[in-house]
């Protein structure tokens, strides 16, 4: 799906508030959170590649989230794949 933010998914199905946007960055996609319910989230926190959550995510598993459910690299790679 795309907006004039760009091209996005619903990390949480089941939670149509919240959207993560994708882009395709230097060394990788690029991962932007957005929260209708908490605009300031997008402009207090930028892109983020997708090395960074990888090196993260053990830090994220220890307390029970699962940043690979969220950021997902395939479905992020698949949807930048169809846009171009």
């Amino acid at each position: 799906m795309k907006d004039d933010r760009g091209h996005y998914y619903y990390p949480f199905p089941q939670n149509k508030r919240v959207r993560m946007y994708v882009r395709q960055g230097e060394a990788g996609v690029d991962f932007r959170l957005w929260n209708q319910d908490d605009p300031q989230l997008w402009t207090e926190h930028g892109w983020v590649p997708h090395a960074a959550i990888t090196a993260a995510g053990a830090i994220y598993r220890k307390k029970g989230f699962d940043p690979h459910q969220a950021y997902d690299l395939k479905l992020a790679q698949a949807l930048l794949a169809e846009a171009s």
